[in-house]
């Protein structure tokens, strides 16, 4: 019954910003890791920012630099925060949390790079 919901996405020109939510149904502490990805059309899904339990993050290295993957434990929620968004980051974006044994999507969130 893990349920993740992403939010904040939306149409953004270039240069600009956004930041997405993935708001989980249970504490994120349970997770092992949550992470974003992205998928555009025709294009395999692809691991963009990572956070483990511990705290370490890692990233692609197509946003290295320009996104930022937090979470506020007390919220139940992980963040993507995207800066100086390129039109090759629109995709949908969805969150994604791993325990041990088991892996669960959100739906996704739409964001659009367009002037």
């Amino acid at each position: 019954q893990v349920q993740l919901v992403e939010s904040g996405g939306g149409l953004v020109q270039p240069g600009g910003s956004l930041r997405l939510s993935c708001a989980a149904s249970e504490s994120i502490s349970s997770f092992k890791t949550m992470a974003w990805y992205r998928q555009a059309p025709g294009k395999q899904r692809e691991l963009v920012a990572s956070i483990i339990s511990d705290g370490n993050t890692n990233y692609a290295d197509s946003v290295k630099g320009r996104f930022t993957i937090s979470r506020d434990s007390a919220q139940n929620t992980v963040y993507l925060e995207m800066n100086s968004l390129k039109p090759e980051d629109t995709a949908v974006y969805y969150c994604n949390a791993m325990k041990i044994l088991s892996m669960y999507w959100g739906q996704g969130t739409q964001v659009t790079v367009s002037s």
